[in-house]
């Protein structure tokens, strides 16, 4: 069983940074891929970026490539999400997500746990 926490959301302007942290329990977290995935009201859940156990590979939407940067810290138990040059239509609620599977999934049926979610947003 793991347990997943998001932090690091807030109110921002358009062209702030942000940097958004999962912090994960369990002993085999880099067994793991982890994802963010974002929801804006009324909106489906959208694939922003995943990444491997290992930290090698990663996989972005195109909508955010060249944008966000995904990456791991697996001694202390954390993925985290770079955000750069914010938009408004970045402004959502940003869900971290975890599976035990080599390869990171892109869709939400791909993830078995999921954290309560951070609240980005990001005015003009």
């Amino acid at each position: 069983q793991v347990q997943l926490v998001e932090s690091g959301g807030g109110l921002v302007q358009a062209g702030d940074s942000l940097r958004l942290s999962c912090a994960a329990s369990g002993r085999t977290f880099r067994s793991y891929a982890m994802g963010w995935f974002r929801q804006a009201p009324g909106k489906e859940r959208e694939f922003v970026a995943a990444i491997n156990g290992d930290g090698v590979n990663e996989v972005y939407s195109e909508s955010v490539k060249g944008q966000f940067t995904i990456s791991r810290n697996n001694a202390l138990f954390t993925v985290y999400l770079q955000m750069n040059n914010l938009k408004p239509e970045d402004t959502a609620v940003y869900y971290c997500a975890a599976v035990d599977k080599k390869f990171p999934p892109t869709v939400e049926r791909g993830y078995d746990y999921w954290g309560q979610g951070t609240q980005v947003t990001v005015s003009s």
